[in-house]
């Protein structure tokens, strides 16, 4: 018995795979496209180092409302998400994720005092 992916098409597009991808170069005059790659390859930190498909290419929306960053604005953009952003070192956490230790730590002494609580309640019987 064959399967559809057991055969190749010619009319269905490649897709792409979970392979690592690569930081388009730092240059001068720098795309959304390329901003989107930095992203995408990991360069800024905020996601592992592969494709994610979006249903509009980040820019669309400044596209359509007719202001569209300046090739100095993406330059900018680029260089705070890629260097600046982690000058002062990689354990830095996002505002989503800032209160996230606090919250394992506070989880694991709740679980701690109620263990207490238990052991001198059952030592008490």
């Amino acid at each position: 018995m064959s399967t559809r992916s057991d055969h190749h098409h010619a009319d269905i597009p490649p897709t792409r795979t979970i392979k690592p991808m690569d930081a388009p170069p730092q240059n001068e005059g720098s795309t959304t496209a390329q901003l989107k790659g930095d992203i995408d390859s990991g360069r800024t930190g905020d996601k592992t180092q592969v494709f994610d498909p979006g249903l509009s290419p980040l820019g669309t929306d400044d596209e359509a409302a007719g202001t569209p960053p300046t090739p100095e604005q993406v330059d900018q953009a680029r260089h705070q998400e890629s260097s600046t952003r982690w000058k002062e070192g990689a354990e830095k956490d996002s505002y989503a994720h800032q209160d996230s230790r606090k919250a394992l730590y506070a989880f694991v002494g709740f679980i701690a005092l109620v263990l207490v609580l238990f052991v001198s309640a059952v030592s008490i019987f």
